[in-house]
């Protein structure tokens, strides 16, 4: 008679320890496109610095909330490619979007709304699904590329700041990939501290060009009135929630499904919804199911027990929390860095982004042409109307598939 054997029981700390990498991986990977996308659409160093620690808390929060209640190693995070969005659409122009950050948290505050809709009538999620994911992904790319070109034009600008931050992520990329954007942005780090002592912290760089107050350096989160806007809502709201969806939540669940989860879905989308709710007058863009991340916790890498492994993603939780307290600092290390610096680590922690959309956007032959017109009116910059490229590329590309399209099956 032959019994199954069950898996080995191993040290608490295993799982404790996968969700504080899971947590640092995503966190230092991508945090400094979160401080670039809110800075794009009018937030102050001040309040980019609010919206990190709102995000953190908040996709702290919702971490704990589903993974202790669920029972299973479910992750949050912040809208990375939505992040992207908003500096592709503010810095398109160099001066934000119309109406300012107050639109713009206007435009979050939608943004959660939809998210919670969206667990509320099924056929808005149904309505997103039926975006041809060709166009949805190309839109994506072309929102991307000009992040993704940082790297290249920093080796231009700032040729010995940016190089060892390169060559750190390209070695890592081989001997260690999950720590390659965080070790470049820990020599990003380096690159910072020795031009503040070579220069002084009033020298020239990316900020402001004075000398950062150490009270700026505490945790401290600044509320912001919303206004709404026509430009910002469909300029902005739209496009991050299609991007939030598409990219994040629906690969979210498809992750975790590998690994054996079926992450309940309207109570998912409850809590992100209501963690982007309370995060947005804070400055919070959104947050949303992790989606490569999300691996980190659910692998058996991180506990062979599936049963046991929801320990990893409350950990994630709590060690998201913990970050959140540092968020005044590493903005203020945006502030401080030199010129083309964190531009660099940010277009670093985009490459994979990047390739998988571009892969996803051409990889039906029929697709190609509505993806590539998409693309190109994205990663254009064209703003009409005060509306956003992102929003005219999903226009175009659409049309132009229905045009192709007509009279075919």
């Amino acid at each position: 008679m032959s019994e199954t054997a069950s898996p080995p029981r191993t040290p608490l700390s295993r799982p404790i320890m996968a969700g504080v990498v899971t947590a640092l991986v995503g966190f230092t990977s991508s945090f400094a496109v979160v401080l670039t996308g809110l800075t794009a659409v009018g937030a102050s160093h001040p309040q980019a610095a609010s919206g990190l620690l709102a995000l953190s808390l908040t996709m702290g929060l919702a971490c704990i909330v589903l993974a202790w209640r669920y029972r299973m190693p479910i992750t949050s995070a912040w809208s990375t490619p939505g992040a992207a969005l908003l500096a592709a659409t503010g810095g398109a122009t160099g001066a934000g979007i119309e109406g300012g950050w107050p639109a713009a948290v206007g435009a979050f505050l939608i943004v959660a709304g939809l998210i919670l809709l969206t667990a509320l009538v099924p056929q808005i999620g149904s309505l997103i699904a039926a975006i041809p994911p060709s166009i949805a992904q190309a839109m994506l790319a072309g929102v991307l590329l000009p992040l993704c070109l940082a790297p290249i034009t920093g080796l231009a600008a700032n040729p010995w700041g940016v190089i060892p931050v390169v060559l750190t992520w390209l070695v890592f990329a081989r001997l260690a990939p999950r720590w390659a954007v965080p070790l470049a942005f820990v020599t990003a780090t380096v690159v910072i501290v020795v031009g503040i002592v070579t220069r002084g912290p009033s020298g020239s760089g990316s900020g402001s060009g004075t000398g950062l107050d150490p009270v700026a350096l505490l945790p401290h989160l600044e509320l912001t009135m919303p206004t709404f806007t026509l430009g910002a809502l469909v300029g902005v709201a739209l496009p991050l929630f299609i991007v939030t969806m598409a990219s994040q939540n629906v690969p979210g669940v498809a992750v975790m499904r590998s690994f054996g989860y079926e992450v309940p879905w309207r109570p998912a989308m409850l809590v992100t919804g209501i963690g982007s709710a309370l995060g947005a007058p804070a400055g919070g863009h959104a947050i949303n199911l992790a989606a490569i991340s999300a691996a980190l916790a659910a692998a058996p890498d991180a506990e062979p027990d599936p049963q046991r492994r929801w320990i990893a993603g409350v950990s994630t939780g709590v060690s998201y929390l913990v970050l959140g307290a540092f968020s005044a600092v590493f903005a203020a290390l945006v502030v401080l860095a030199p010129t083309a610096v964190i531009p660099a680590v940010a277009g670093l922690a985009l490459f994979g982004a990047f390739g998988s959309a571009v892969q996803q956007a051409i990889d039906d032959p029929g697709e190609r042409i509505p993806a590539v017109v998409t693309f190109l009116v994205a990663a254009s910059g064209m703003a009409f109307g005060g509306v956003s490229a992102a929003f005219w590329a999903l226009l175009a590309g659409l049309l132009v598939r229905g045009v192709l399209h007509l009279g075919r099956r």
